[in-house]
């Protein structure tokens, strides 16, 4: 049986993405290189038919997904809407994002309001997660986006993100346009040197 047809129905039950470890520990009548080899050969038999699902590296691992191209026709069927965020839940999580690990505080510095509450419903929802505590006086949480988030907006890693100059080309009024100024330091000041693993909030 074709380990690349094997790959096939495991993704195609798979609720979440599936990442190589985990599909080693699946197959272990396989090596490590062949299970590899295998999802990029899975991964060009869908890209030859030019069918609407595709195999997505994404999240750190790998999925069965729709072609974005078909999300109306889909959409139609599913009779689901879009996910939808408001400006300040969208500016909170591209703050952390891109800023990330970071502060409440630096965060509301940033944004220029109070975002304890948008803080708190992107935890709800895990796409930020609680990634341990600043070492400075009063130890503040420091936030960071869970693997949640990349999946939730198709992301192989947070190296996919893109650059502020691209987002700032896609608007005559860029979000981002004055943080560069902001005296938050340099983003290694922010590692942790405490990471609590009792929290509730992690992958």
């Amino acid at each position: 049986m074709p380990l690349h047809a094997i790959l096939e129905s495991i993704l195609f039950t798979a609720e979440t993405p599936l990442s190589l470890d985990k599909l080693c520990d699946l197959l272990p009548e396989f090596d490590r290189d062949s299970i590899k080899s295998a999802v990029t050969t899975l991964s060009e038999n869908f890209d030859n038919r030019r069918g609407a699902i595709k195999v997505v590296e994404v999240a750190g691992g790998w999925q069965l997904r729709t072609d974005p191209a078909f999300q109306d026709y889909v959409a139609r069927h599913l009779k689901t809407r879009t996910t939808k965020f408001s400006q300040s839940a969208l500016e909170t999580l591209a703050i952390v994002a891109y800023r990330q690990p970071i502060t409440r505080v630096e965060v509301e510095h940033l944004r220029g309001v109070d975002s304890g509450g948008v803080l708190k419903s992107l935890l709800e929802k895990k796409l930020v997660k609680i990634l341990g505590k600043k070492d400075i006086p009063g130890r503040p949480i420091i936030y960071g986006t869970s693997r949640d988030f990349l999946e939730l907006f198709g992301l192989k890693d947070l190296k996919s993100l893109p650059t502020l100059k691209e987002i700032q080309a896609l608007d005559e009024t860029p979000l981002f346009e004055l943080q560069e100024e902001l005296p938050l330091g340099e983003k290694s000041s922010n590692s942790p040197s405490t990471i609590e693993p009792a929290l509730p909030f992690g992958e």
